[in-house]
């Protein structure tokens, strides 16, 4: 298996996006297959909904997954690792 990264996978419709935070490894295409769903982000919603699973997201950082730069950010928006 090669890098893992936490990033996200785009759901949603014209001008409607909608993401889930996923790990898949580094060569695998943007919305191709997931190792795991670790949350979702959508901002559109006027609060910008966020949910995460922490304790995943924790073991996925710790086995040496590596954020991209806007899951990063969403994963400090929310007061986590």
């Amino acid at each position: 298996m090669g890098a893992v990264v936490l990033r996200l996978k785009r759901l949603g419709g014209k001008k409607k996006p909608f993401y889930r935070i996923v790990a898949v490894n580094k060569a695998d295409k943007r919305d191709g297959k997931v190792l795991e769903e670790l949350g979702h982000y959508d901002p559109k919603k006027r609060d910008e909904s966020i949910f995460l699973k922490m304790d995943r997201i924790k073991h996925w950082l710790m086995n040496g997954a590596l954020p991209s730069a806007t899951v990063k950010s969403i994963i400090k928006r929310t007061g986590g690792v």
